[in-house]
């Protein structure tokens, strides 16, 4: 556990509600405990934790976890905060800063107890921004004080999260009806009711969307499917819906990739031109 005259040092300059988490004797990374929220916090933010929260971390993955409540606690729900646990390699050592970036968005920094920040992933978790060299060392990481790191937004799957499949999309610009399209690599995960556009890929493509329930298309060879655009969090994350009835026609599965192409009318996303990876997936 970190002193408390270093983690009031690190957050000393931190304006937005943030909170802290570490392990005390007899509890681990995956205790009940570690996956609920501090009533404090949830009452800083109202609205802001409903449904679901994203966290991000430095190398530019990130994580979608849905909540649930009981009682008077907002908790993660077990299966999504342990997936987050596990690619983190969390330890004993370990200590995570929450800090609110934008409604259900949240940055989390992981310190070791020593007060050195980690900025890079182990291996087993693929960063958006390089692939990493085969002989790099089993759960390396990077230590260094802090720093802000971005990624390529053409580089993001939709979840963050990077799997084999997602990895193995080499040159998924090659796909592209229009090169100059924004575009991003979607990882199917266990719950796509909806295809949401990634946080990086709008901030560096400037895209708006038109209003909630606006219609919006999904192209594929030979097909179009209507959808419906959807804003969540005061429209800080923008959706389609029609999603989950595209992934059961195409028999898409979990850790299957696709490209999602994004198509503008003026200045507002209107389509989601889809490419398979897979031949088998037409």
């Amino acid at each position: 556990m970190l002193p408390k005259s270093v983690t009031d040092k690190i957050q000393e300059n931190v304006s937005k509600p943030c909170f802290w988490k570490s392990l005390s004797p007899g509890q681990n990374w995956k205790s009940k405990s570690m996956r609920s929220f501090p009533a404090e916090f949830v009452i800083s933010m109202p609205g802001s934790l409903e449904h679901r929260v994203v966290f991000s971390v430095r190398w530019g993955n990130s994580w979608q976890l849905w909540l649930e409540r009981e009682k008077e606690d907002l908790f993660m729900i077990e299966e999504d905060w342990d997936e987050f646990v596990n690619d983190n390699h969390l330890g004993p050592n370990d200590n995570l800063f929450f800090k609110h970036d934008n409604t259900m968005f949240l940055e989390v920094q992981i310190f070791k107890d020593n007060g050195k920040e980690i900025i890079d992933s182990p291996l087993e978790v693929e960063p958006e921004t390089e692939q990493l060299h085969p002989t790099t060392p089993k759960n390396s990481y990077k230590e260094t004080t802090p720093a802000s790191t971005s990624a390529s937004a053409s580089e993001f799957s939709e979840n963050g999260r990077a799997r084999q499949s997602c990895a193995d999309v080499k040159n998924p610009e090659l796909y592209l009806l229009n090169p100059k399209n924004p575009y991003f690599v979607k990882t199917l995960s266990k719950r796509n009711d909806v295809l949401y556009v990634p946080k990086p890929v709008i901030k560096k493509y400037g895209l708006k969307f038109g209003p909630t329930h606006s219609p919006m298309h999904y192209l594929l060879p030979g097909d179009k499917i209507e959808g419906l655009t959807k804003l969540y969090g005061g429209g800080d994350a923008p959706c389609f819906n029609g999603w989950v009835g595209l992934c059961r026609k195409y028999n898409l599965k979990i850790g299957d990739s696709v490209v999602c192409e994004l198509e503008r009318s003026g200045d507002l996303v209107t389509a989601v031109r889809v490419h398979f990876i897979n031949e088998n997936m037409r």
